[in-house]
């Protein structure tokens, strides 16, 4: 089968052949469709986010296809069921083997496109939002780098259960770009400090109690100071810069909580039940229109190098998909 695969000695791609995958127990096979991308992918193509054991070394964390087979001792899937599934890796290629409970249904009225957006990114916001943050209606969240593929999830997603929504974009342009995600503020840092934008809002009662930060930096120590009692910070990136220069009296005169969080690094059985909740709380929001997957761009699978560079500049609002099979 075809597969994009990274050479290890200059971090290029090649679009080359590689073995079909093997089923084993428990796992289904997909014929994949689609293959959205994300920021790990940048990071496993620069050495940085190696795939875990046992999966394929070639990137991709979340695909939407057709089954093509099925292990003995799975009875939840059949061949034929048009499913979107979440990945250790592999999912840069035209088939992919995955363990039968990291297999969800297409929402009812989405694209194979729309739907290999939702394993990843829409998963690693309700893990943020629900299971770590524990977000409440009525609640303020700071979702930083609002222009983001995770962004596009998390925001919908906690506008859709009553949660108030402030994010930071990086110029006038990304604001305009940002509006269909109907964000309560949208806050320019080209601009605007963010850390005086937080205390603004602390001083109009709607403090921070939730922030999902893929940042980091120097404006996190700032930020800190002018939270809610007991905010819960969220720390799942540092792409603003791995140090900062923060007062621990802030954090704990307001008993905040800073919080390091990743997926990847989930059990399967916990990835499993994030996923079987996944479904059971948003896939309505998804048929219902309430929450919609927003794509940026697609390329054909060839092209994963041109997809690639869109996230490297930053220049997406929205995912970007590679189109596997028409």
């Amino acid at each position: 089968m075809k597969a994009i695969v990274i050479n290890k000695e200059d971090q290029s791609l090649s679009y080359t052949d590689v073995p079909n995958p093997v089923l084993k127990a428990g796992e289904v096979l997909i014929e994949t469709y689609a293959a959205a991308l994300n920021r790990a992918d940048l990071l496993q193509r620069e050495g940085t986010y190696p795939p875990p054991p046992g999966c394929p070394e070639w990137p991709g964390l979340e695909v939407a296809g057709v089954i093509k087979e099925v292990a003995s001792d799975v009875t939840e899937w059949k061949v034929g069921d048009k499913v979107c599934a979440l990945l250790g890796g592999g999912g840069y290629a035209e088939y992919v083997t995955v363990p039968a409970g990291m297999v969800m249904p297409i929402p009812k009225g989405l694209s194979y496109v729309e739907a290999s957006a939702i394993p990843e990114v829409y998963m690693t916001a309700y893990l943020n939002l629900f299971y770590v943050g524990q977000a409440k209606a009525g609640e303020t969240l700071l979702m930083n780098a609002g222009a983001s593929g995770l962004a596009s999830a998390v925001i919908p997603m906690a506008k859709a259960f009553g949660v108030r929504v402030i994010t930071t974009v990086l110029g006038a342009e990304k604001v305009k770009e940002v509006a269909y995600l109907n964000a309560d503020r949208v806050v320019d840092t080209t601009t605007e400090d963010i850390a005086e934008v937080l205390k603004e809002e602390e001083q109009n009662g709607h403090p921070v109690n939730l922030a999902i930060d893929c940042l980091a930096g120097e404006a996190l120590g700032r930020c800190l100071k002018y939270v809610a009692r007991g905010c819960r910070w969220i720390q799942i990136a540092s792409l603003a810069g791995d140090m900062s220069n923060v007062d621990f009296r802030n954090i704990f005169v307001k008993n905040i909580r800073i919080i390091g969080s990743t997926l990847r690094s989930k059990t399967p059985d916990e990835k499993a039940q994030l996923l079987k909740d996944l479904v059971e709380k948003t896939w309505c929001k998804f048929e219902s229109g309430e929450v919609k997957v927003k794509i940026y761009k697609t390329f054909p699978l060839e092209k994963a190098d041109d997809a690639q560079q869109v996230l490297y500049r930053g220049e997406n609002v929205g995912k970007v998909v590679l189109i596997v099979k028409e």
